[in-house]
């Protein structure tokens, strides 16, 4: 059974810190692309972050350049976000996926709420 779980969600003030993970299950991590997206109350999911199977490649939105850092552990099946100088539009939903040819999976979500 495919799992993608996320955690380290929570409430925190502007300027500060985060490192969300995403752990999977059931497929080969290893092989996989893996992403995380966000969405905000009342707009579309948009990519975040990316990262190819190996690590050796990431991309990361214009909107989060230079604040946001994905990477991943193959040996732990963990994809993780970290987020540093949060600002309050960073508030949304944080999912991750993973895609591999045509198999495309998303965890439930972890919620980040930046305010003071």
């Amino acid at each position: 059974q495919v799992q993608l779980v996320e955690s380290g969600g929570g409430l925190v003030q502007p300027g500060g810190s985060l490192r969300l993970s995403c752990a999977a299950s059931g497929f080969t991590f290893s092989s996989y692309f893996m992403s995380w997206y966000r969405q905000a109350p009342g707009k579309e999911r948009e990519l975040v972050a990316a990262i190819t199977s190996a690590g050796g490649i990431t991309n990361t939105a214009d909107s989060v350049k230079g604040r946001f850092t994905i990477s991943r552990d193959n040996a732990k099946n963990t994809v993780y976000l970290q987020m540093n100088s949060l600002k309050p539009e960073d508030t949304a939903v944080y999912y991750c996926k993973a895609d591999r040819l045509v198999y495309h999976y998303w965890g439930q979500g972890t919620q980040v709420t930046v305010s003071s």
